[in-house]
């Protein structure tokens, strides 16, 4: 399990991650309380990459990415 630091960096690896495998892809997002933490992963049973934020600004980021991974997800493509 990989922590990426920069959130651009999570991004474009999560997005390829899902591009070469989507049919073994799988996307969780998780809120950690009493450490107010918002924790995204991604994995295809072979890598996992995650991503961790404190920070509200991030937030408007991780909601466009999810409705972009989303969307690839519900896609008949």
């Amino acid at each position: 399990m990989v922590y990426v630091k920069n959130w651009d960096d999570f991004e474009i690896a999560a997005e390829n991650m899902y591009m070469r495998n989507p049919t073994k892809s799988r996307f969780s997002m998780k809120y950690i309380h009493h450490k107010g933490q918002l924790l995204l992963k991604l994995t295809d049973n072979i890598k996992c990459i995650q991503y961790r934020t404190e920070v509200m600004p991030d937030l408007k980021k991780i909601e466009k990415f999810t409705g972009n991974i989303m969307g690839h997800m519900a896609s008949s493509e």
